[in-house]
C-alpha cells in the first residue's frame, strides 16, 4: 500500500491531554515549512518504507519504488497498491517503469476510496503522535522526530513478530 503525506512546520491542531484548568500553548513558528514522505506499507509484515522529499513529485514517487527495489531484491515482482493521484501516472514514472523490467506492478484503487489504503491508518497514527501539537521551532527538528517515530514503528513490528511463537502447521 502506497501513499503520501505532508509534514508541517505549523503544527495540526487537535485534542490534546491537559491539566484540569491549564491551558496548553500550541506554538506556530510563523512560516509553514513543508517536506514529503512517500510511504509504502507491506501488507504481510506491516513495516514501512519511505523515502522524503521537499515537493510532492513523480521524483519522490519514483525514488519509493526504487527504495521498494533494493529492500525486495530477490522479489520478481513487488505489488504496489495505491490511489489515483497524478504523480503516479505520469510521463516519467512509466519511463521508470518500462526501465524496471516488470518488477513492479501497480494496482490502482478506485476513486474516493482512502479507506481501503492500509497506510493511510499510519498517517493518521503519524499526526496524531507527531506532528499534532508538535513544539519543533523548526523543519529538520519536526523531521528527525518524524523519522525517529517511524522506526520505534518498524522495530517495534519486528519485535513482535520475532517474539511471536511459531504455529503449527497442519496440512489441510
Amino acid at each position: 500500500y502506497e501513499d503520501e503525506v505532508d509534514v508541517h512546520l505549523n503544527p495540526e491542531i487537535g485534542l490534546d491531554w491537559m491539566v484540569r484548568g491549564q491551558q496548553k500553548e500550541v506554538v506556530t513558528p510563523g512560516k509553514n515549512v513543508k517536506r514529503y514522505l512517500a510511504g509504502a506499507l507491506d501488507a504481510r509484515t506491516g513495516r514501512l518504507h519511505w523515502v522524503e522529499g521537499e515537493r510532492k513529485t513523480s521524483a519522490l514517487f519514483i525514488a519509493l519504488l526504487n527504495r521498494l527495489l533494493e529492500n525486495y531484491a530477490r522479489a520478481p515482482v513487488v505489488h504496489v497498491i495505491l490511489d489515483n493521484f497524478r504523480i503516479h501516472d505520469s510521463k516519467i514514472v512509466h519511463a521508470a517503469l518500462a526501465g524496471f523490467g516488470g518488477r513492479i506492478q501497480l494496482h490502482f484503487l478506485p476513486p474516493y476510496c482512502p479507506d481501503d489504503n492500509k497506510i493511510e491508518r499510519v498517517w493518521q497514527d503519524l499526526h496524531a503522535n507527531v506532528t499534532r501539537n508538535h513544539t519543533c521551532p523548526d523543519i529538520g527538528c519536526l523531521m528527525r522526530e518524524v523519522r525517529y517515530y517511524l522506526r520505534k514503528r518498524n522495530r517495534r513490528l519486528l519485535s513482535k513478530t520475532s517474539n511471536a511463537k511459531p504455529q503449527k502447521r497442519s496440512a489441510a
